[in-house]
Formats: structure tokens, C-alpha cells, sequence
């Protein structure tokens, strides 16, 4: 009788997991569909805006036009120092995608390590963070709660000072690593350099460029423009994260409530077995008793 007992309340306790596994699957769902919509939005711009300063950078860099210098559009040879900065979830419960991120960082310091490269780790997302914490490894800055909550003011408060200690020769790299959204299913990995500008020098990318930069043109633009797309990357792989972020956690309940579902059957059936293994006990006692009183 006492397995039973315990057995009921194994299966009452992962019923009740069950209720809640399929709860968080359904608000992820919800919350899913409004950060894929805003993701979708703002990669738009975030394209175009990629698209415009790789041009400009590719004219400055590859063309050399006269004048017109900038040293986010400027290739560095040999860095001394760069920023690596890892968006990461704030909550748990979704599965790999903390640790696929939280990997690609390992493995970026190991390289720049082996390159005698200095990296300055900056840190957004409270799982990310706890993990470095953890394992004693030194950050420069952390954030949080900006990973739940993107923010643009406060995405580009948080980058303001890699952007000048690069600017300022200080630093020579700024990469960005994240988890981001792809589709319902899957998360696509990010590792993005933010600076210098990749560019690409051939022929073919020159002809197509449809932009005129000449050495008259203003540098405080230039730099504004610059600055524009360094806050609205950072922004950008915050929204990306939260959707893939989303994507993932559902998928780890909808995967959770299935196993909980089996659980429960497979307790169900040792409940059975045992209630008729006590039934058919009690029947042999109680023959047993009558025979002995004949």
C-alpha cells in the first residue's frame, strides 16, 4: 500500500510539472511572435545601415579617396587589445542556447590568447555573467536585465565606451557574440565584428557601389553616422537574442511537457500493476483464510 502511495504521488508531482512546462510553452509562444515581428522590423534598417557603412568604408579603404580617413575604416594588422562583448538570456530553462554562446566566447579568448591578443570580456545577460563569475574570469562591464528588456538608449550607453577606446587607439576590435533567431526551430550563432568595418577590396564591389564620397565631406557626419551603426548592432543582437531566446525556451517546454506526458503513462501502469498485484494478494489472504477455517 505505501508503494502506492508513492507512486500516486510521483505521478500528482509530475502532473503538476506538466501544467507548468505547458504554461511557460504557451507564454513563450505568446512572446515569440511579438519579438519575431519587432526583429523582422528592425533588421531592415539594420541591413541597410550595414550595407551603407561597408560601402563607405570600402570607398575609404579600398579606393583611398583623398582626405577622407577614419580608423573604423582603417584594417589593423596587428591588435594589441579588443573588446568581446556576449549577449546571453537573463532566465534559464531554454535549453543549449546559453552555452552555445557562452562556448563560442571560450573559444574566441582561446584564440586570441594563442595571438597573444589581450581581450576585454563585457558582459549582458545575468546566465552569461554567473557563468564567467563562476569560473573567475575577469569582465570589464556587465549588464543584467537589458537582454529581456532591449533597450536602445541603454544598448548604446552600454557600447559608448568600446567605440571610443577604439576610436581613441586604445583598443583595436569590437566583436559582438550571440544567439540569434532564425526560425521558429532554430538559433543561429553570431560572432559579428563590429570594428574595424569588414570590407571586401575588389573590382566588382567598387563598381556596384552607387555612393560618391568626397574629401570635403564632413568627418563629424562620418562619425555620427558611425556611431549610429555601432549602437544600433548592439541594439539589434539584443532584440535577435530575444527572439531565438523565446524560440528556444519554447522548444525546451514543449520538450519537457512531452517527457512529462510519458512519465506519467509509464507511472500509470506501474500504479496499475501494483493495485492488482495488492488485489490479488488480498484474494489469496482471504481464500487462503476461508480454506484454513473449513
Amino acid at each position: 500500500m505505501a508503494n502506492l502511495k508513492e507512486i500516486q504521488r510521483q505521478i500528482k508531482s509530475v502532473s503538476n510539472t506538466q501544467k507548468t512546462t505547458r504554461a511557460m510553452k504557451l507564454v513563450s509562444t505568446a512572446k515569440l511572435k511579438r519579438a519575431k515581428e519587432l526583429a523582422e522590423r528592425s533588421s531592415v534598417f539594420a541591413s541597410k545601415l550595414n550595407e551603407v557603412i561597408s560601402d563607405i568604408s570600402t570607398r575609404i579603404q579600398c579606393q583611398k579617396i583623398g582626405g577622407v580617413e577614419n580608423r573604423a575604416c582603417v584594417e589593423i594588422d596587428n591588435p594589441q587589445m579588443v573588446d568581446l562583448i556576449f549577449v546571453t538570456a537573463d532566465k534559464g530553462l531554454c535549453g543549449g542556447f546559453n552555452f552555445q554562446t557562452l562556448k563560442a566566447v571560450k573559444t574566441l579568448m582561446a584564440e586570441y590568447k594563442d595571438k597573444k591578443v589581450k581581450v576585454r570580456l563585457r558582459g549582458v545577460g545575468k546566465k552569461g555573467i554567473e557563468f564567467f563569475i563562476y569560473n573567475e574570469v575577469e569582465m570589464l562591464d556587465t549588464v543584467k536585465d537589458l537582454s529581456s528588456m532591449p533597450d536602445m538608449d541603454r544598448a548604446a550607453e552600454f557600447i559608448q565606451s568600446s567605440m571610443k577606446d577604439y576610436m581613441e587607439g586604445k583598443i583595436d576590435g569590437v566583436t559582438i557574440v550571440y544567439n540569434g533567431f532564425k526560425n521558429a526551430l532554430v538559433q543561429e550563432l553570431h560572432v559579428k565584428q563590429i570594428l574595424p568595418i569588414a570590407v571586401s577590396c575588389n573590382d566588382e564591389v567598387a563598381a556596384s557601389s552607387m555612393l560618391e564620397i568626397e574629401a570635403e565631406d564632413s568627418e563629424k557626419m562620418l562619425n555620427s553616422l558611425i556611431a549610429k551603426y555601432v549602437e544600433y548592432n548592439m541594439y539589434y543582437s539584443l532584440i535577435d537574442s530575444l527572439a531565438a531566446e523565446h524560440s528556444a525556451r519554447m522548444q525546451a517546454m514543449d520538450a519537457a511537457t512531452n517527457n512529462a506526458k510519458e512519465i506519467v503513462k509509464t507511472l500509470n501502469v506501474q500504479f496499475n500493476k501494483a493495485r492488482q498485484g495488492a488485489i490479488t494478494t488480498e484474494l489469496i489472504e482471504i481464500i487462503s483464510g476461508v480454506e484454513s477455517m473449513k
